[in-house]
């Protein structure tokens, strides 16, 4: 955690000088006008530091508002910085281009105040879009046809949520819209798929009820995130066993004799090595002739245990939330969001995400309940 802690307070805070130098060109000379607005930059970098702070010491409404407004502004700074990038790429160009002999063509680039002022309504446009966004939740439906599942069983329908991020921004208006269109599917079995969790779920019984109310036919199941972890894991698996989900640590469930689910918990609960080897355990104990649903918050493949399972459903990466930061999440993690088909057979599913991480907002990554639905062919 505080390894994770310093390397973000580092990239967020680079952001934030980079941000400064292209503000620092179009400030009005008045006095301290400079010093103001590294003042509050300054609180921006701890903002995330300071949220949490508050929330831990039970002052939730200081803790909300500030979250609503270092989340915004963090949204609205990737926003810019990405904008700046493309610009100072395209100077770049020109520079190499003007070294080469081949013409001036820098008269066709915006000065600083312009480029200044274009990105910044461009910043406003898409987080005000991006709010909207974020609340339009989404059905995807899959239909996945498996010899395994027996023709009088019919189908089996699989409600999928990932990366809800309950806490100070995501709530009770956002659950309950997120649980209609888990109800619309009437689904046999919900899963949750990690980072169900972000924030102090001390007295957020409203939350735990509203989960209540959702009793599919074959229960309920999830996993551990890493958010999980970070917010406190005591607190946080309370929580979703108090909301009536069973948690799968390096465990397996029989339903109804038709399949197995198994899960396992995040990296960040024990490391790589004892995560690969809790999954590799629980996978060589369930029978193969059943339909077997992983569930893994991460979006991996391990190879030894390909032809293990026929499902794996995976989140985290929020298809970057808010493009073009999927570009990076997908040099981490390569395989692409929705369904794809292994080689070895089965097949894996990335969802885009629920809810939000940090800035309330998406963009070109719309949030998304899925729905998958079993039958034989």
């Amino acid at each position: 955690m505080y390894i994770f802690i310093a390397v973000f307070l580092s990239l967020y805070g680079g952001m934030h000088w980079y941000w400064y130098r292209k503000a620092a060109s179009v400030v009005p000379p008045v006095a301290g006008a400079k010093i103001l607005l590294g003042v509050f930059l300054f609180l921006m970098v701890l903002a995330p530091v300071m949220i949490r702070l508050f929330e831990q010491r039970g002052h939730e409404v200081v803790a909300r508002w500030t979250a609503f407004i270092g989340y915004s502004w963090m949204g609205f700074l990737f926003i810019c910085c990405s904008c700046f990038l493309v610009l100072d790429l395209a100077r770049l160009l020109v520079w190499l281009a003007a070294r080469a002999g081949i013409g001036s063509i820098g008269t066709f680039l915006p000065g600083a105040g312009v480029s200044f002022a274009s990105v910044t309504v461009i910043g406003i446009i898409i987080c005000t879009y991006g709010l909207y966004e974020a609340a339009s939740i989404r059905t995807e439906t899959v239909d996945i046809l498996t010899l395994k599942i027996p023709k009088a069983a019919g189908t089996i329908t699989i409600a999928q949520v990932s990366d809800v991020h309950l806490g100070l921004l995501v709530g009770n208006r956002r659950l309950k819209t997120i649980l209609t269109a888990v109800q619309a599917a009437d689904p046999d079995l919900l899963v949750a798929t990690g980072d169900l969790v972000d924030g102090q779920m001390d007295g957020r019984d409203g939350l735990t009820a509203l989960l209540r109310e959702v009793q599919p036919r074959f229960g309920k199941f999830a996993v551990t995130g890493n958010h999980e972890l970070y917010v406190g894991s005591g607190q946080a698996l309370s929580f979703l066993r108090d909301a009536g989900f069973t948690v799968l640590q390096g465990e397996a469930a029989t339903i109804s004799g038709l399949l197995t689910v198994a899960g396992v918990d995040d990296p960040a609960f024990g490391g790589k090595a004892e995560v690969a080897t809790q999954e590799r355990e629980v996978l060589e104990r369930v029978a193969r002739d059943r339909f077997v649903l992983l569930l893994k918050h991460r979006p991996i493949i391990t190879s030894e245990n390909l032809g293990r399972f026929d499902l794996q459903l995976s989140g985290h990466v929020h298809q970057g939330q808010i493009f073009p930061f999927g570009l990076l999440t997908r040099i981490a993690f390569p395989l692409p969001t929705g369904l794809s088909s292994l080689a070895e057979g089965g097949a894996v599913y990335v969802s885009r995400g629920t809810g939000t991480w940090g800035p309330p907002i998406r963009f070109l990554a719309p949030p998304e309940v899925t729905v998958f639905r079993l039958r034989h062919p």
